[in-house]
């Protein structure tokens, strides 16, 4: 009796050895990966954190939900199920205690935190820089506070005084295109749309000397498409990074698909643009108070000045950080209050009677609304621009967040949204409330745990432009409400629930009836 396991003239290249060669391939797979799950929910070093089954097991259900915009109520529905942190994917943890999460992830190494390694920044989120330069986002902590002190003086309070003219002249421009469109007879205004305009004439403006005229000529600039698809790109890169199935998977999708080649390039014609932009800016001598005048006069000297390409790839940060995420929260507080109308009666009381003139709002007479601060405040804990994590990843040998052991390698980051809409930091977490941010708060209000809000960030790499943000987005909700009233649409009262998530909010058109205010 023969004992061999194959036939004698089997052959790899044959039909037959082809079919068993693959089935042999797929066993090895397929017991790898149940050996995989296995020890990611009971061998894994992360395995005392709760979360659901599968997304302990695989990364599946998080990768989904990155490529089709889900996560924000995923997100939540788990911190809702399991508590103050979770496990979102095998090696990945969210949190929302943020009154000791934010200073554990991001803060500086002080108190209990002293003399421990920081955690850096997940290198896994953020693209190789076209320049070859990481920008301030991803560098490390010497170089990161070296370019940071370099760009600090943009954004000084000096700085700040110094370019609010250009950005009044920006802001009074929508005004009168807003006013242009009620003249000619306009229903209805997509003010989404017409706030993208504005941020990003104002922060190109600001940046290289020259807006994108997105407001002059009523339309979006190339440059605010590219954007917007070098953002969707990004979630899709970081799945590839991380996980070369996906990566082999898009490959292969890619034969019958043009969309995904189209986002990747999209993102490297809008680099290519910046450093074109950059490159002009610097040849060009001016006193013209804008962010690189300010750098240029000020920046430290040799190997302590900003090179080149680390200007072009802080001003791609600057560019996207800068736009999108102060137009999406004037789209979202706008929303918000049209759907609280005793809200907006509030809020247009405060300023109609604060000026008796537009040009009265200015960037210091904004700061002394306070119920339009208590307003935007709010609408930055409900609609937060980046609803989801900075992810940072644990140190060499661990550490503790929360009074959460955490493994070395482990990604972890505070969700905000998650974080803003949980019973445990906020009374009546989903209601649009505004005076619970007063300092005579209704006593139901007053013990909302008001430390987990860090809209910006936290720590030593908290977004450095928050001061220009903040006065940006006050002056022109002022002069919105001052010179108009405001109705929203049929058809919109499901807005928010229409939005999807990649990178930053993608929102869809923000129907509006604009009525000059008659004095």
């Amino acid at each position: 009796m023969s004992t061999a396991i194959l036939p004698n003239d089997f052959r790899l290249s044959s039909p037959a050895g082809i079919a068993v060669s693959f089935g042999a391939f797929l066993s090895i797979v397929a017991a790898y990966s149940v050996y995989k799950c296995i020890y990611n929910l009971y061998f894994h070093p992360l395995s005392h954190i709760p979360g659901p089954l599968w997304a302990r097991a695989t990364p599946i259900p998080y990768i989904l939900g990155i490529r089709y915009g889900d996560m924000v109520p995923w997100i939540q529905k788990l911190h809702e199920k399991y508590g103050d942190v979770v496990r979102v994917a095998p090696n990945e943890c969210s949190f929302i205690s943020g009154e000791t999460a934010w200073q554990d992830i991001y803060g500086f190494r002080t108190g209990r935190n002293k003399g421990g390694d920081t955690f850096q920044k997940d290198r896994y989120w953020y693209p190789v820089p076209y320049t070859g330069s990481p920008s301030m986002l991803i560098a490390d902590d010497p170089n990161h506070s070296r370019m940071r002190k370099n760009l600090s003086h943009a954004f000084a309070d000096r700085a700040l005084r110094d370019q609010e003219s250009l950005v009044q002249d920006l802001v009074d421009l929508l005004i009168q295109r807003l006013n242009e469109r009620v003249a000619e007879g306009k229903e209805a205004t997509d003010l989404m749309t017409w706030y993208n305009y504005t941020t990003f004439d104002i922060i190109t403006d600001l940046t290289f000397g020259e807006p994108l005229y997105c407001l002059r000529d009523k339309g979006y600039h190339p440059w605010v498409q590219l954007v917007l698809g070098s953002l969707k790109a990004g979630g899709i890169m970081s799945m590839r990074r991380q996980y070369p199935l996906v990566a082999a998977y898009d490959r292969f999708l890619s034969m019958f698909n043009k969309n995904s080649a189209a986002l990747l390039n999209a993102r490297e014609s809008f680099m290519k643009a910046v450093a074109e932009q950059v490159h002009q800016r610097l040849e060009r001598e001016t006193e013209r108070p804008d962010f690189f005048t300010a750098v240029i006069k000020n920046q430290g000297i040799g190997n302590k000045a900003l090179t080149k390409a680390e200007m072009v790839s802080n001003s791609t940060t600057l560019m996207i950080a800068g736009s999108e995420t102060t137009a999406t929260l004037l789209s979202g507080v706008t929303f918000l209050i049209l759907r609280n109308p005793s809200v907006y009666e509030k809020l247009k009381s405060e300023i109609r009677s604060c000026f008796t003139s537009a040009d009265q709002i200015t960037f210091a007479a904004v700061e002394k609304l306070e119920y339009t601060i208590a307003v935007l405040q709010e609408a930055l804990r409900y609609y937060p621009p980046v609803p989801t994590g900075f992810p940072r990843v644990a140190p060499k040998g661990g550490d503790t967040v929360s009074d959460r052991y955490i493994p070395e390698g482990t990604v972890v980051y505070v969700s905000q949204h998650a974080t803003n809409h949980s019973p445990r930091n906020f009374v009546e977490p989903d209601a649009f409330v505004p005076e619970r941010w007063l300092k005579d708060a209704p006593e139901k209000f007053r013990h909302d745990n008001h430390a987990v809000m860090n809209p910006f960030s936290f720590g030593p790499r908290n977004c450095l432009g928050k001061n220009l943000a903040y006065a940006e987005m006050r002056v022109i909700l002022a002069k919105m409400l001052w010179h108009f009233d405001l109705e929203l649409q049929p058809g919109m009262d499901d807005w928010l629930e229409r939005h999807k998530l990649f990178m930053l909010w993608e929102k869809p058109a923000l129907m509006v009836k604009l009525s000059p205010v008659v004095r």
